[in-house]
This record gives structure tokens, C-alpha cells and sequence, in this order.
């Protein structure tokens, strides 16, 4: 319910701050007063387009602000899907900058303007004379025979079996594109990967490879080096050996005579052994150097080989072959199990499909049951609103796919003349005849589920003063369910609101502004007389606005 609306700097509304209650409240005024004006400046709430010429002053920003009452709408997970803070007092604003950029909040969260106007959409529905085509829509359509067939949960299940179908498909055809795509490389994938196992890759093999043939390439160094180390060590009377067994003897000497020495005995001991076992291990080294030139090539050839598949797979080292090489293993395991992924996806399509057959066959069969209810209702409210002979078809017939919302297709037929011929309604319905069609449709809604607060913008325009009496009936129906506003130059229909405002314009300091007057009774039956008799106060005109109201 919209309890308050605040407009500064509007158009040629100045600051406007107005509260609302609930049931019928009807909006009256001459004629360029501002009417229209006060409809654009909510529509801008709404998540309408704006530009600079909708400004009071072209030097200050713009703000429209309304607040309204929303615990009874079920808004809580929709405000949590998209991170916005919920309160049961909701409040919508909407600034123009003066140099044009617009901002917009929800209890003072920024937003941008398709998510206000996906917010808004389900607290106020605006309708005029121009504005009602929504209704020749077949979703919209199935929106009102769903409402009153009570389908409202068994559609969620079947949209959200259909998006599962959706996504299943999406990944079949993925599949099967990729298994026809992994099929061509299959035989090449699967001989790269054998050339890659072959080769007993392992991190850091192409270095310790490079090394053996380092080493292999110096057996003569390595002979030449250690037979030149093993002279230097035993080399007779010269040798390193014999020099220090003649240390080893003085000092050994030295320690027979004094105790002080033995720490130094003991360690020329323990070097003289340490250098007996480096000669031995020279000589076991002389003695397995071998030049192989055999083994050298082998070694070359596996070198080359690494070198090889270096420049085939464009990388350059041995970590980056085993990457391809895991890479390889994976694509031929998942070529493996297409065959397999292909059929589990097939049953699950299948079993989608009879849930989505058996959702829509209820679906289906709940709207039969009330088509019979949603066309007499439909002719007994059109018929009170002066459409006397007006009857009404509903046809559904079963396409050949699953749609957004079953697998019906909608044709609403209309006769506007009885013996007429029934013809699809969007062909032969005029502008005047669909805002009463629309009217009714609200009116049976509303019985049926929460609507947002109606604003009806001069949608009885055009009719006579009896069939404006029926359609002011209708619209006091539903303010009992909602909140409902009306714009309206009718006195009939002002006459059953459960409020009044009056707009007005006046001029200050050499510029027009609009202003919201609210009526009592007395300048409400005032206001009335004026409708009835064009703008003049009569007696007559006074006692006829009395009637009305009562």
C-alpha cells in the first residue's frame, strides 16, 4: 500500500508531500491542473525514463520519494536475492541530477532502474485508456486463469523442471559436440600420449641425462687425474704416504716421552687412516672407469629424443611434457566415458520430459475447470459496466513443445454483439471496451490473490453517467481487497471514493506550481456539484453531489 509520496521539484510541482490510506481514493481537477503531472512524477518511482525537461528548476535535482506498506506483499526472499534490506515501511526515491544523471534507491540502498522497476512492479500497477494492452498478451492471460485456477505452486515446480530440461539439453549437446570433436583427435591424442609413456618421463631427467654424458665424455680426465693422485699419495720415499709415516713417527716419539702429546698422536693416527682409505677408494674408481662408447651414444640418442619432443609439443623442458602428458590422459578418460555421460544424459532428459508432461497436464486440466468460471464472471461485471451483450471464449489447445508456462496455447475470443461471431479479442475489442474488460479482470483477481495498489488513470473517460455508476461499483469492490487510486472527471465514480484529493494549480512569484489539496465532506460535495454542472455551484448541482456520496 502506498501510505505517503513526496515530489519536489517536478514538472511545475514545486515540493508536494501527501499521505494515503487505504480503500478507494479518487484524484479530480480541471483539466491541465496537474493531474497527469502528479502521475509522471510516480512513474518516475516506478523505473520510468526522465530527462532534464521534467525539472521544476533546472538548477536543483529533482526527488521523488514514495513510501509504502509492504508485510502483507512476501517480499522478504525477493529482497534478499539481491542484497537489499528489508523493512515492512519501504522506501522508493528518485533523484534527477541537474545535469541529468539519475539515481535511484531502496531504503536507501542504490539500485539500478530495472531492479527498482522490478520492486515497484509488485506494489503499484498504473492503468489507462492507453495503457491497457498488457491483457491481449497470452502470458498475461495465463497469469489470470492460473490465479483462479490456484496454480500458482505447481507452476514453480514446472518452471523449474523445464529450466532443469534446459540446462540437461544444453549439456547433451555439449557433450555430443565434444565426443564428435574428441573422436577426430582421438587416434592422434592416443599416439602422443603412448610416444609420451614410452619415454619414462620423469622431473628432472633431461639434467641427469646431460650429466651422465658429461661424465662419460671425461673417463680419460678422470683416469688421468686419479692415477696422477694415487702417485702423489704412495709414490715411494716421495709420496704423501711415506711423508706422513715419517710425521707419524716423530710424533709418536714425542708422545712416548710425554703424555701431553697424545691428543696430537691420536689425530695424526686418525688422518693417517683417513688417507689409507682415500687411496683405496681412488684406486676402486680407477679401476670402473671404462670408456662405453656405446653407452655415451645411448645416452645422446635419449637427449635427442627429449630435444625431439621439445620442439613437437612446443615447450622446453621436461615438467611442461609431463603437464601435456596428464593433459593427454585426461582428454582420452573422458573420450572413454562419453559414450556413458551421453546415456545417464538421455534417461534424465526423459524423466524431465514425463515430469514436465505430467506438470502440465495438471496445469492443463485446472484451467479447464475455470474457464467456465473466469468467462461468466468476466460477462456478468462487463455487462454491469454497459457492455449488455458482450459474451466470452476461452480457448486452450495443446502445442506441440514445452512454453514458459505448460504446454497449452491461449485464444481469448469475445462477441461484443449477441449472434456475433466469437473472434479473438486483441482484433475486435475497443480502447474504451478493454478498460472495462481490464477493470473486470482486476476486480476478479483480486478475489483471487494479493495485487499491488491500482492507480486507474482516467480509464472511464468517454461513458455515460449510468455505466459510470457500475464501473465506480466495481472499483469500490476491489478497494476492499487493495488499495485502489482513481484519476477521474467523473462525478459518479468521485462520489464512492473512500478519500478525495483535488489538484489545483496556482501561481507564485510569476511561476505556475501544482499543489494536492485533500477534501472534507463539504469541499468534496463541492467539488462533485462542480462536475455535475461545469464547473458552477447549484442548488441542484449541491443536492445531486449529496445523493451521489450517499
Amino acid at each position: 500500500m502506498l501510505t505517503k509520496l513526496k515530489i519536489k521539484n517536478f514538472a511545475i510541482i514545486e515540493d508536494l508531500e501527501v499521505d494515503f490510506s487505504d480503500g478507494m481514493t479518487c484524484i479530480t481537477g480541471e483539466t491541465g491542473a496537474g493531474k497527469s503531472i502528479l502521475l509522471g512524477g510516480l512513474s518516475l518511482v516506478l523505473g520510468k525514463r526522465a530527462d532534464l525537461s521534467c525539472m521544476f528548476d533546472s538548477s536543483r535535482k529533482c526527488i521523488v520519494e514514495a513510501t509504502f506498506q509492504i508485510s502483507k506483499y512476501s517480499l522478504k526472499k525477493f529482497f534478499e536475492a539481491y542484497d537489499l534490506d528489508y523493512s515492512d515501511e519501504t522506501i522508493l526515491r528518485r533523484e534527477i541530477l541537474p545535469k541529468g544523471k539519475s539515481r535511484a534507491f531502496v531504503n536507501d540502498t542504490p539500485v539500478n532502474l530495472n531492479l527498482l522497476e522490478k520492486i515497484s512492479s509488485n506494489l503499484i500497477d498504473i492503468h489507462s485508456q492507453n495503457d491497457t494492452q498488457s491483457f491481449l498478451e497470452n502470458e498475461y492471460q495465463f497469469q489470470v486463469l492460473d490465479a483462479l485456477a490456484g496454480n500458482d505452486e505447481l507452476l514453480i515446480l514446472y518452471k523449474k523442471t523445464l529450466k532443469s530440461l534446459k540446462n540437461t539439453t544444453k549439456e547433451y549437446k555439449e557433450a555430443l559436440f565434444f565426443q564428435s570433436e574428441s573422436r577426430n583427435t582421438f587416434e592422434l591424442d592416443n599416439f602422443l600420449l603412448e610416444e609420451l609413456r614410452s619415454s619414462n618421463l620423469k622431473i628432472g631427467m633431461h639434467e641427469e641425462l646431460v650429466g651422465k654424458v658429461n661424465e662419460l665424455n671425461s673417463i680419460e680426465y678422470f683416469q688421468n687425474k686419479i692415477a696422477n693422485s694415487i702417485q702423489i699419495i704412495e709414490l715411494d720415499s716421495y709420496g704423501i704416504l711415506d711423508k706422513f709415516n715419517e710425521l707419524s713417527q716423530n710424533i709418536l716419539g714425542m708422545y712416548e716421552k710425554s703424555n701431553r702429546y697424545e691428543s696430537l698422536n691420536d689425530r695424526i693416527r686418525q688422518i693417517y687412516i683417513e688417507l689409507e682409505d682415500i687411496l683405496e677408494d681412488l684406486k676402486s674408481q680407477f679401476d670402473l672407469l671404462e670408456i662405453n662408447p656405446e653407452k655415451l651414444a645411448e645416452l645422446n640418442s635419449q637427449i635427442d629424443h627429449l630435444t625431439s619432443l621439445y620442439l613437437k609439443h612446443k615447450v622446453k623442458n621436461v615438467d611442461d611434457l609431463i603437464f601435456i602428458k596428464q593433459k593427454l590422459e585426461k582428454n582420452i578418460d573422458k573420450s572413454s566415458k562419453f559414450d556413458e555421460k551421453l546415456l545417464y544424459l538421455e534417461k534424465k532428459q526423459k524423466e524431465l520430459e514425463n515430469k514436465l508432461k505430467k506438470y502440465s497436464g495438471e496445469l492443463s486440466l485446472n484451467r479447464k475447470k475455470t474457464i467456465l468460471i473466469l468467462e461468466k464472471e468476466l460477462k456478468t461485471l462487463v455487462n454491469k459496466m454497459g457492455m449488455r451483450q458482450a459474451e466470452f471464449k476461452v480457448e486452450l489447445n495443446k502445442g506441440n513443445e514445452f512454453y514458459d508456462n505448460g504446454t497449452d496455447q491461449i485464444s481469448f475470443m469475445f462477441s461484443a454483439n449477441r449472434g456475433s461471431s466469437f473472434k479473438t479479442l486483441k482484433k475486435v475489442v475497443s480502447g474504451g471496451e478493454l478498460s472495462r474488460i481490464m477493470l473486470a479482470i482486476k476486480a476478479i483477481l483480486s478475489q483471487y490473490k494479493k495485487l499491488p495498489t491500482l492507480v486507474f488513470d482516467e480509464i472511464d473517460s468517454g461513458v455515460s453517467g449510468k455505466i459510470s455508476n457500475s464501473i465506480a461499483e466495481v472499483m469500490g469492490t476491489i478497494s476492499t481487497k487493495l488499495q485502489v487510486f482513481t484519476i477521474t472527471h467523473l462525478p459518479q465514480v468521485a462520489a464512492k471514493g473512500n478519500h478525495h484529493f483535488r489538484v489545483k494549480k496556482k501561481v507564485e512569484n510569476d511561476k505556475t506550481i501544482t499543489f494536492l489539496e485533500v477534501l472534507n465532506q463539504n469541499s468534496r460535495i463541492e467539488e462533485i456539484a462542480k462536475m455535475l454542472s461545469g464547473n458552477r455551484v447549484t442548488k441542484t448541482a449541491i443536492q445531486h453531489a449529496k445523493q451521489l456520496m450517499n
